[in-house]
Order: structure tokens, then C-alpha cells, then sequence
């Protein structure tokens, strides 16, 4: 379980998070959807602790991250916005450093990657340098290379960003998967298909504020509206202007 609390962020003058609040529960998909420049990156990086909070406080699984941070991101896999791969290493190489940098002995390390292959479909790339990918290939190994501790929670900055018709089924079968093995996954988008297909709870945001949260029922019945992406306009404004 995730949970942010008063979660702020300042750039020089600009507020890019500001005292954001939500729980992200086990066993379920809960979705940041917001306008770009929402502040959910921002959200995301200190909720696995790339940047430090200028206020507030996350737990994961009742870790606080600013306080014990190698604890707590044991907790967690990651896939970011820019994925980071190494273009000479194959994508075998990239899980398993990934693996070893975990502590996960041999044996166990290739029975995951071999269960992770047969998930995500990578059979045909797994031995071949990541030079020449096509960008759900890539995405397809910083997910595997995200995972293959078998952390408890998940968080995906836009994970189909960019990607194909084939490449988003198989993320969102993925995100499925992990769902259905009891595991917390947070996601962020602004893809209205997106969220909807797949998520438990919504936390709605704009110019770096949560405006709204709950189930997708709830959200329209506070709305008054019959469709997620009207509820969220309303929300949010056209422009996402909401304060």
C-alpha cells in the first residue's frame, strides 16, 4: 500500500505539487489522471524517491520513504517516464543486472526472467541488444527490469505513451496480471481510455492539486455526468485549469 500525505513540491516560484493527499490500496489500479503539467510526474518521482518531497511524508507498505529510502524502494518497482536502457547491453542483461543489484540469487533470478519472457512476450528480442528497439520493445524490458523483484507495488509514469495497439494490450494485460496477484499499481495518464479500462480508483489532478478521487462510479455520480471523460472536463476545466 501507498500513501502520500500533504505531498509538496516547488520549483524557484513555481508550484508544481501542492499538498497532494491519496492511498493507493493492494489489489487494485489506482490512476493519477490529470491534464500534462499536472504535477503527477512530480507526484511519482517523490512518491519512489528520486526527488525529495518540500513537504509531506510517503509510506510505502508503512515505510517512510524520506526516513528509511533503501527500505521502502525494496518495496517497489518503477517504471519512469524516460526508460534509461543501455543500448549496447541485450534486454537479458538489463534484467539481470537489475536482479543482481537486488541480491536475487542465480537460480531464482533466471526462473524470473524465464516467467517474465512468457508474460510480456519477449522471447524474439531477449538475447538481442536494445540498439534498434522499437519503443514498446523498450518498454516491454523496463517493465520486466521493474518487476523482477517481485515488489509489492508498482508505479508507471504513462506506460503506453507512444506505444502501438499491440504494445498497449499487452501493458494493460500486464497491469491486469499484477492486479490480480494482489499487488498495489499506481499510473499515472492522461489517456481517458486509459483510466478507464483499467482503473479501481481515480485521483484526479490539475495545476498541481487534487481536485477529486474515488471509484470511476463515484466520480460520476458527483459530477452528474454519464461519461469519465466528461466527469473529468468538469472536473478539471477544458483546460485544466482547475485551482
Amino acid at each position: 500500500m501507498i500513501h502520500a500525505k500533504n505531498l509538496n513540491k516547488q520549483f524557484g516560484d513555481f508550484v508544481a505539487v501542492d499538498n497532494v493527499s491519496f492511498s493507493a490500496p493492494d489489489g487494485a489500479v489506482t490512476g493519477l489522471l490529470g491534464p500534462n503539467g499536472a504535477g503527477k510526474t512530480t507526484s511519482l518521482r517523490m512518491i519512489y524517491g528520486l526527488m525529495k518531497p518540500g513537504g509531506g511524508s510517503v509510506e510505502i507498505d508503512g515505510i517512510d520513504m524520506v526516513a528509511r529510502p533503501l527500505e521502502a524502494q525494496k518495496r517497489i518497482g518503477v517504471l519512469p517516464d524516460l526508460s534509461g536502457l543501455y543500448p549496447r547491453l541485450t534486454a537479458r542483461e538489463h534484467i539481470v543486472y537489475y536482479g543482481q543489484l537486488q541480491g536475487i540469487e542465480k537460480a531464482e533470478l533466471n526462473r524470473r526472467i524465464a516467467h517474465w519472457i512468457e508474460i510480456l512476450d519477449l522471447s524474439g528480442i531477449i538475447d538481442r541488444r536494445v540498439a534498434g528497439f522499437s519503443h514498446g520493445e523498450r518498454t516491454k524490458v523496463a517493465l520486466a527490469r521493474a518487476i523482477v523483484h517481485n515488489p509489492q507495488n508498482i508505479l508507471l509514469d504513462e506506460p503506453t505513451n507512444g506505444l502501438d495497439v499491440m504494445s498497449t494490450r499487452a501493458v494493460r494485460e500486464l497491469i491486469r496480471h499484477l492486479r490480480a496477484e494482489g499487488r498495489c499499481v499506481v499510473f499515472s495518464s492522461h489517456v481517458m481510455q486509459e483510466v478507464s479500462a483499467l482503473c479501481d480508483r481515480i485521483v484526479v489532478m490539475g495545476r498541481g492539486k487534487v481536485v477529486s478521487e474515488g471509484t470511476p462510479e463515484e466520480l460520476l455520480a458527483l459530477t452528474g455526468m454519464t461519461s469519465l471523460e466528461d466527469a473529468f472536463v468538469s472536473l478539471v476545466g477544458p483546460h485544466g485549469e482547475a485551482a
